[in-house]
C-alpha cells in the first residue's frame, strides 16, 4: 500500500512540474512588444514584407535597364550607352546596345575608324572615342599587342530590326573628369557620366 502512494505521489509531482514547465514556456513567448524587445531580431512577416516590397539589399535591377544616353541618327540607327564604369586598371569601360531600324543589314563600316592600323578589326565600334569638354582631350579605344581594338567586332552585321550589345575600352581621364562626350561614325555626341568601377 506504500508503494502505491508513493507511485501516485510522483505522478502528481510530474504533472506539476510539467504544467509549470509548459506555463512558463508560454509565458516567455507571448506578450505585447513594451518596446524592449531586441532590435536586431527579425520576424518572417517582417521579412516577407521586405521582399514584397523590393527590399533595399535585394538584387537591384540589371544594369543594363539604366540608360546613360541615346542617340539616334545614321538612317535609323539608335545608339544606347548603359555603362561608363572607370576601373582600377586605368581605364574607362563603356557599354551599351546598338538597334538597327535601317531598311538593311547594318555592318559597321563607318564604326570601325579611319586609322589603317584598325581596318583589320573589321566591322566594330573601334573608331569611337571619348571627348573630355574640360580637359581638352580625346581618348581613342585601347589596342592590344596586335593592333586589335578592346571593343566588339559586330560579326556578320547587325540584322533590320535587331538590337547588339557593345563594349569598349578607353585610357581613363583623369578623376576629376566625370562628364565625356562618346562619339562614334556620324552619330551624335553622346553626353554621358562615369562612374566608380
Amino acid at each position: 500500500m506504500d508503494f502505491r502512494h508513493t507511485m501516485k505521489g510522483r505522478r502528481a509531482l510530474s504533472a506539476v512540474a510539467v504544467a509549470t514547465g509548459l506555463l512558463l514556456t508560454v509565458a516567455g513567448c507571448g506578450g505585447g512588444d513594451d518596446g524592449n524587445s531586441d532590435k536586431g531580431a527579425s520576424s518572417p512577416s517582417a521579412a516577407a514584407q521586405s521582399s514584397s516590397d523590393g527590399g533595399k539589399s535585394e538584387s537591384k535591377a540589371p544594369e543594363s535597364d539604366t540608360v546613360l544616353a541615346e542617340v539616334k541618327g545614321e538612317n535609323g540607327l539608335t545608339l544606347t550607352v548603359t555603362s561608363a564604369k572607370r576601373d582600377e586598371g586605368g581605364f574607362v569601360t563603356v557599354e551599351g546596345t546598338v538597334t538597327n531600324n535601317t531598311d538593311n543589314t547594318w555592318i559597321a563600316a563607318n564604326w570601325r575608324g579611319d586609322e589603317r592600323e584598325l581596318s583589320k578589326n573589321g566591322a566594330s565600334i573601334a573608331g569611337a572615342s571619348l571627348i573630355d569638354q574640360k580637359g581638352k582631350k580625346k581618348y581613342l579605344i585601347l589596342r592590344d599587342t596586335s593592333g586589335r581594338c578592346l571593343c566588339t567586332q559586330f560579326t556578320g552585321g547587325v540584322r533590320q530590326g535587331a538590337t547588339a550589345q557593345w563594349f569598349a575600352q578607353f585610357p581613363a581621364p583623369p578623376s576629376d573628369t566625370t562628364k565625356v562626350d562618346f562619339q562614334v561614325g556620324s552619330m551624335p555626341p553622346a553626353s554621358i557620366e562615369i562612374s566608380e568601377g
